[in-house]
């Protein structure tokens, strides 16, 4: 007896998002490419991680850069705290610039996630 043919879906899977609601996945896209708060977990802690070892770097840097360099007459704390503020400003439009970059590029594969 031949097989009987089976029947063919249509459906396709890729444009169901999957774990996440549709009205969620909007708000992601909308959020990425436009204008919006970012609730992602994930990537508030990448954030997170990436100012604060900025931070830790370039205070080091400042800090030893301030004690070696007696011309500019600047205490090695007043240094540490220049360079976590440089650190501050380098760690948030570094981070920031790879989320917009990584995300761009998960929605141009159409996951919305």
């Amino acid at each position: 007896m031949p097989d009987e043919p089976q029947e063919l879906s249509f459906e396709d899977d890729q444009t169901e998002p999957k774990g996440i609601s549709e009205a969620r996945a909007t708000y992601n896209l909308v959020s990425d490419t436009l204008v919006g708060v970012n609730v992602r977990r994930s990537d508030n802690l990448f954030q997170l991680n990436c100012i604060g070892l900025s931070m830790l770097a370039l205070a080091a840097v400042g800090a030893g850069l301030a004690a070696f360099n007696g011309q500019w007459e600047l205490p090695w704390y007043g240094g540490a705290l220049i360079g976590a503020f440089a650190g501050l400003i380098c760690g948030t439009f570094a981070s920031g610039i790879f989320l917009m970059v990584y995300r761009a590029m998960r929605h141009m594969r159409g996951e919305h996630d």
